[in-house]
């Protein structure tokens, strides 16, 4: 046992998935732009340029905090906007729009399944924020450029409490506050374009007591592999540096994925140190009780959702964490289970396995697909009814994903559908009995693995469309008589 207890808190940065930024008119999607040209007066912070609140990001933001469990008794409230002050060269305005005393979100609670139990991760507090823009450094060269692309887009931080007490709790934490954004609709999460990013912080204490430690904060973190690396190292250096009698230095750290390590990069900044005050050039909000149950009536399933329903159809975690991870799948299976529960089974099959292929082969989402929960539902329906082979149900909602025809019609343009007619599958056993008489005996002295080669010469002949359990029955009754 371990002479330390690691404490883990993460402060998460979410792109709300606005069509603007937070305060101009500018796009918020630059990911393909070239650099400096969704900007304006505003988010270049020209003197004399005034912020308009977007309505939308209040809109996301709030929902969110009904993902967050922050709104369970919805009442009005009171929230504002604070500058914090600081300067660095990809902040024009040499202030940060942000929200400091007065939160959209002031609590809630995150909570997710992790080895067998269920987790409950606090949430202290989720802020609205205007982002900052992007330094780039090319290399070999001792220079930085600006991109202000970036600059005014809407962010929500949302804080943690320093609940967390490893890396697999830390990790699990992070991908289910993912999933949460997503299902909620709150931000594409997009980690390669960080659109959510995960600022880390660590630190360790003596087993069995409650102060805590002097934390380091490892910065802009976007991906999971990547949270979980952080607290593992720091847990390690921080452990090697106390067992040297040496102090942990409260700083800011950058991650270096290629090492595997956390570098220093500069001292920790306290509160005192950005001198928030009031923005003096945006109105305090109210949030009206009508908002908050608007905000609520759009949100449909979250995660825990679909898990109490996979959970009720006897689906192992595994696969429902697999099918967790793609909103529009789980948000299709549980249409799928709820409407026709006798074909949740192939729905979750093909749902976790041949779909992750298609959207790799089509560069095409699920959701952009002609894939519908019908049309999954009639599939299943098919291969019920005995008309449709597992094999041609892939290659059937392989065509079904670029054309919105009916299963039965789309079946019957590829040929695909079983032939279910016994005096006709006779005929054709009788064939392949007569053409191979050796097989044949070789079965009826008892190889019986020789039945495997005539159903597959069965199924040639008819062109794959003999009915496999019909095959084997009439083969089977032939051979033994």
């Amino acid at each position: 046992m371990s002479k330390y207890e690691v404490v883990i808190g993460i402060e998460t940065h979410v792109q709300l998935a606005t069509k603007s930024k937070l305060f101009c008119g500018c796009n918020n999607d630059s990911r393909t732009a070239e650099p400096n040209t969704n900007v304006c007066p505003v988010c270049l912070g020209f003197p004399g340029a005034l912020p308009v609140l977007n309505a939308a990001a209040v809109e996301l933001a709030l929902r969110a905090g009904h993902a967050l469990n922050a709104y369970d008794q919805a009442k009005q409230f009171h929230t504002k906007f604070d500058r914090k002050n600081y300067f660095y060269p990809d902040s024009p305005m040499n202030y940060q729009i942000t929200q400091f005393d007065e939160p959209i979100i002031g609590g809630g609670y995150v909570e997710f399944p992790l080895a067998g139990a269920t987790k409950r991760v606090g949430v202290t507090r989720a802020h609205l924020e205007a982002d900052a823009g992007k330094l780039i450094h090319p290399v070999g060269t001792d220079y930085s450029l600006v991109d202000l692309n970036r600059a005014g887009t809407p962010l929500l931080e949302i804080v943690s409490e320093p609940d967390m007490r490893s890396a697999a709790e830390a990790k699990t934490y992070a991908q289910e506050l993912y999933n949460l954004m997503r299902y909620a609709r709150v931000s594409d999460a997009d980690l390669y374009y960080g659109n959510m990013r995960f600022d880390v912080n660590v630190s360790l204490r003596p087993a069995g007591t409650k102060e805590f430690g002097t934390r380091t904060e490892s910065k802009n973190l976007n991906s999971f592999r990547a949270v979980a690396g952080v607290v593992e190292y720091e847990t390690k250096r921080q452990a090697d540096l106390l067992d040297r009698g040496e102090t942990i230095r409260q700083e800011t750290r950058g991650w270096d994925e290629a090492k595997q390590k956390t570098v220093s990069q500069r001292g920790k900044e306290e509160a005192h140190d950005y001198r928030y005050f009031p923005e003096p050039d945006l109105p305090p909000l109210v949030i009206t009780e009508k908002k908050l149950q608007e905000a609520k009536k759009s949100i449909t399933e979250l995660p825990n959702d679909i898990r109490a329903e996979l959970a009720k159809a006897k689906i192992p975690a595994r696969e429902a964490e697999a099918l967790i991870a793609n909103p529009s799948a789980a948000t299709m299976w549980l249409q799928v289970a709820i409407e026709n529960p006798e074909h949740s089974r192939f729905a979750l099959n093909w749902l976790i396995g041949d779909r992750v292929r298609l959207e790799e082969e089509q560069k095409q989402s699920l959701a952009e697909s002609s894939i519908s929960a019908a049309s999954l539902s009639g599939v299943g329906q098919l291969i019920a009814d005995g008309k449709l082979s597992s094999t041609n149900a892939k290659l059937l909602l392989s065509y079904l994903w670029k054309d919105t025809v009916d299963p039965v019609a789309g079946a019957e343009k590829l040929e695909l559908l079983q032939n279910s007619d016994s005096s006709t599958l006779e005929k054709i056993v009788d064939e392949v009995i007569a053409a191979h008489p050796q097989p044949v005996a070789d079965y009826r002295a008892g190889e019986a693995k020789v039945l495997g080669f005539l159903v597959g010469q069965v199924m040639k002949a008819s062109k794959g469309q003999a009915n496999p359990p019909m095959v084997n029955a009439i083969l089977k009754r032939k051979l033994e008589a």
